[in-house]
């Protein structure tokens, strides 16, 4: 391995506050950054997801920095696994990305960077309501998302937003196309040939990542 490749994937585990608890995520900033993206998870799931590790990397050797965060605090996620209490409050999710963001452009490394959110099944309604309340955020991803859970806001998110969906996730493409359809920003609903929900088909991940990328590249170039 080159020292320039191992550059781009030096991450480090940081600590954001949450009232008196910590939210846990592992920062990747490549060199000459040209944007960072928070990954937001679905139901049950944390930064140790390794369907958004495989999207980060493909994403930090893009040149855009990824911030993996559980959204959830480690009581509040042991709880959870027990009571599922958590992992459907949107609002709750939201305003924990809100806090996310509002950290990163207080931090040194990042702080000049534009923010793009990507988000997973739950994770991407809980993205979209973000960035209705966060009018800096630059795009929106969202992985076999349920973006009909951003509910009112659908109609506030202003940052170009695209929508992921396994071409055989039939339930899970009616409920992008009725959330679309609520959306003034420009949005974009792209179906990847053969997959099913967790994109598990040969190849059907690579063509998410290789989305993904070339939708923040397009809207954080400034």
């Amino acid at each position: 391995m080159d020292h320039a490749h191992s550059a781009v994937i030096a991450t480090r585990l940081v600590r954001i506050p949450i009232g008196h608890e910590f939210l846990y995520g592992d920062l990747t900033v490549p060199a000459a950054a040209i944007g960072i993206v928070v990954f937001a998870h679905g139901s049950g799931s944390s930064r140790h997801s390794p369907r958004n590790q495989r999207v980060a990397r493909a994403l930090q050797h893009r040149g855009l920095a990824t911030l993996l965060i559980d959204l959830l605090t480690e009581h509040e996620a042991e709880l959870d696994e027990v009571t599922t209490e958590y992992r459907f409050d949107i609002a709750l999710l939201a305003q924990r990305l809100v806090a996310i963001v509002t950290w990163l452009s207080r931090q040194k490394e990042t702080a000049a960077l534009p923010v793009g959110l990507f988000g997973a099944s739950t994770g991407a309604g809980a993205a979209l309501v973000a960035a209705a309340e966060v009018t800096d955020v630059a795009a929106v991803v969202s992985r076999g998302g349920r973006p009909d859970l951003a509910g009112a806001a659908l109609a506030d998110v202003r940052a170009p937003t695209l929508l992921i969906v396994g071409g055989r996730d039939a339930q899970v493409i009616e409920m992008n196309r009725e959330a679309m359809a609520q959306m003034q920003a420009p949005v974009s609903l792209e179906l990847v040939p053969g997959a099913t929900h967790l994109f598990e088909e040969p190849g059907a991940l690579d063509r998410v990542a290789a989305m993904a990328a070339d939708w923040f590249e397009r809207h954080m170039t400034r």
